[in-house]
């Protein structure tokens, strides 16, 4: 039977009392910097400059790596925000760019950037500026350990939109793409399936019971899927309203996570005794 844990307290603190290699993969989003101050004490995202927000959220991700399992991988969704305040070099209305500050700080600390998969939203929230283009996107980046990991690309195949069901031939052209896809080349897959792109389309949906911003199930789904199989443990720092928890139940995977704030764990313990209704017996020792 699988089982799920959510923990309360400070994720460095909290992840060094897990034991090594205990999950297969971790999904997670962390707080934006400088968008809400959530009043509790060693929080992230107040930090008085970007760079100290990266080397704090950095030292999180420190003991993610030991708790990971060797062939494991980390799926971390991470938005931008703009200056409000001069900081530093970042001036009033500068896209201060922390996806990529954190993604090169990662890269440095020695995980593997794997990939840049793009959050398209195409129901972003409104924002009334005239002097650039409303923001429709968010990153998610796919990380690992060691360059072969567990990636179980077939458990989220797309549809494939221009083979009719049939997949691509080598005769047959992509008007869509302009290109000519090879029979048995990398990116062909017969019964209408494809390798799934890196640009993921999945609307934004509210939790009912959630006053923050929350990522939907649908689009942490691939990065559960394709980064465990049946039986692992799937893990997130940062379990907010435990979304992350919830789809790893649905799919039969264990869930750790941890929360500072002790509502937002209250609603992780929620989302996932009502995933556990769901789905069926799972056992939570452990629960708050």
């Amino acid at each position: 039977m699988n089982q799920a844990k959510v923990i309360l307290g400070n994720a460095v603190d909290v992840l060094r009392t897990l034991d090594s290699g205990l999950a297969r993969t971790c999904v997670t989003s962390p707080p934006y910097w400088g968008l809400r101050d959530y009043g509790q004490e060693a929080q992230l995202g107040v930090e008085d400059s970007p760079e100290a927000f990266i080397e704090n959220l950095c030292l999180v991700f420190d003991e993610v790596w030991r708790v990971l399992a060797d062939d494991g991988t980390l799926w971390v969704n991470i938005g931008d925000s703009y200056g409000k305040t001069a900081r530093g070099y970042v001036k009033v209305k500068d896209l201060v760019g922390i996806p990529w500050m954190f993604a090169f700080a990662m890269r440095a600390r020695g995980w593997y950037l794997r990939q840049d998969i793009i959050w398209a939203k195409p129901n972003p929230m409104p924002e009334s500026v005239t002097d650039r283009c409303t923001k429709s996107h968010e990153y998610i980046f796919l990380f690992s350990k060691q360059p072969r990991y567990y990636y179980d690309h077939e458990a989220i195949r797309e549809k494939n939109v221009t083979g009719g069901g049939g997949g691509i031939s080598n005769k047959r052209t992509s008007k869509r793409f302009g290109t000519v896809l090879q029979e048995n080349g990398p990116d062909y897959v017969p019964n209408g399936f494809r390798n799934k792109r890196s640009v993921w389309t999945v609307p934004t949906r509210g939790y009912k019971e959630a006053h923050f911003a929350t990522y939907p199930a649908a689009l942490i789904l691939p990065c559960v899927l394709a980064g465990s199989a049946i039986g692992d443990t799937v893990l997130d720092p940062f379990s907010g309203s435990g979304t992350t928890g919830e789809v790893a139940l649905l799919n039969n995977r264990n869930y750790v996570g941890v929360e500072l704030n002790p509502e937002y764990a209250l609603l992780s313990e929620k989302r996932i005794t009502d995933a556990v209704g769901m789905f069926g017996e799972v056992t939570n020792d452990n629960y708050l």
